[in-house]
C-alpha cells in the first residue's frame, strides 16, 4: 500500500501488527514520487489501514473480539474515543483527516469492508467480489484523489484500479488465506462450473480446474484495467500521475505473471529489477507526455 511503511502495534492488547511491509505489498502508494508534505498524511493512512486490515485478518481472534475492535477504531475516527489510548492511531487518523479536509467516509468505508472479513469467509460471484473490493480496496485511490484535491470524476478509473489490485493481492495470497485464516475469495459459482473445490487450494500445485477459475479472474480484470488506464490521463497532479502511472504498469506485469505461473507453487510477486523497471516504464510515459504503450 505503502512506501512510508510506519510500524503498528503500540497497543499489543488491541492492534495485532502482521509484520507486512513494503516488501510483501506490491504498490507504491505514497513514494518518493508524491510531494513531501502530503507523504505524512499518506503514511498515517496506510498505518491505520495496515493495523485494521491485521486485526481482520488475524486467525488467534474471534470474530466477536475482531468487530469489538473495529468498532473501536471506527468510534476514533468519529470522535468518540478521541483519548483512548488503545486506539490512539484512529484518533491520529481523524485528526490527518481534518487537517486535510478530506472526508472520513474513506475509513469508514475500510472498516466496514474489514467487518466484513471478520464474519464473512466466501463469495458467492464475482459481482458480490467487487462490491467487496468497491469498499475494501477503492476508498484508497479515492482518498489519494482526494488528499490531492483532484476531480472525483477520477473515481471511477481509480476505482477500477483498486479493484485490480486487490484482486492480484487475493490471487497472490489464495493459499495462506485458505490455510491460515480459512478464507476464499474465488467466486464459488466459478468454482462450481468446472467442479473445482476450495480444497484445492491446499496443493502444491494448482490443479486444471483451479487454474481455469484463476484465468477468469484475471479475464475479469481485462475491463477494469481498461478503465484504470485512464486515470493518468486525467489526473491534473503530475506527482501524482507518475505514482499511478507507475501503479498502473506494475498491476499489467503481475497480471501477466500470475497468467503463466503457479500461485501455489510460490507467492508470485515482481523481484526488485522488474518492479523498478515496471515503475520507471510507468514514469517515463509522464515524462515524455506520451499515452499508455
Amino acid at each position: 500500500m505503502n512506501k512510508c511503511r510506519i510500524e503498528a502495534g503500540s497497543v499489543p492488547g488491541i492492534e495485532t501488527p502482521s509484520g507486512k511491509d513494503v516488501a510483501y505489498e506490491n504498490f507504491p502508494v505514497g513514494s518518493w514520487l508524491l510531494s513531501s508534505e502530503l507523504r505524512p498524511h499518506v503514511a498515517m493512512f496506510y498505518r491505520f489501514a495496515r493495523t485494521i486490515d491485521d486485526i481482520a485478518d488475524n486467525p488467534n481472534l474471534s470474530a466477536a473480539v475482531k468487530l469489538e475492535r473495529l468498532e473501536g477504531f471506527e468510534a476514533a475516527i468519529l470522535g468518540r474515543k478521541m483519548n483512548t489510548p488503545e486506539y490512539s492511531i484512529g484518533s491520529e487518523m481523524r485528526r490527518s483527516l481534518l487537517t486535510t479536509r478530506v472526508t472520513l467516509q474513506h475509513t469508514l468505508d475500510l472498516i466496514d469492508a474489514f467487518k466484513q472479513d471478520a464474519v464473512k469467509s466466501r463469495y458467492a460471484n464475482w459481482s458480490e467480489l467487487m462490491a467487496y473490493c468497491d469498499r475494501s480496496a477503492a476508498p484508497v485511490g479515492r482518498y489519494l484523489l482526494d488528499l490531492h484535491g483532484e476531480s472525483k470524476v477520477g473515481y471511477g478509473p481509480s476505482d477500477a484500479l483498486c479493484n485490480v489490485l486487490q484482486v492480484i493481492n487475493h490471487l497472490q495470497d489464495c493459499q495462506e488465506d485458505y490455510r491460515q485464516i480459512n478464507r476464499v475469495y474465488l467466486p464459488r459459482d466459478w468454482l462450481g462450473e468446472v467442479g473445482a473445490r476450495i480444497e484445492d487450494l491446499d496443493a502444491f500445485k494448482t490443479s486444471p480446474k483451479l487454474r481455469y477459475v484463476f484465468d477468469r479472474c484475471l479475464d475479469g480484470l481485462g475491463p477494469l484495467m481498461l478503465e484504470a488506464q485512464k486515470l493518468p490521463l486525467i489526473l491534473k497532479n503530475r506527482r501524482l500521475v507518475m505514482e499511478v502511472s507507475a501503479i498502473v504498469s506494475i498491476a499489467e506485469r503481475l497480471i501477466s505473471v500470475i497468467r503463466y505461473r503457479d500461485p501455489l507453487s510460490s507467492r508470485l510477486q515482481l523481484n526488485k529489477l522488474d518492479y523498478i523497471w515496471q515503475s520507471l516504464r510507468g514514469i517515463t510515459v509522464v515524462l515524455l507526455g506520451v499515452g499508455r504503450p
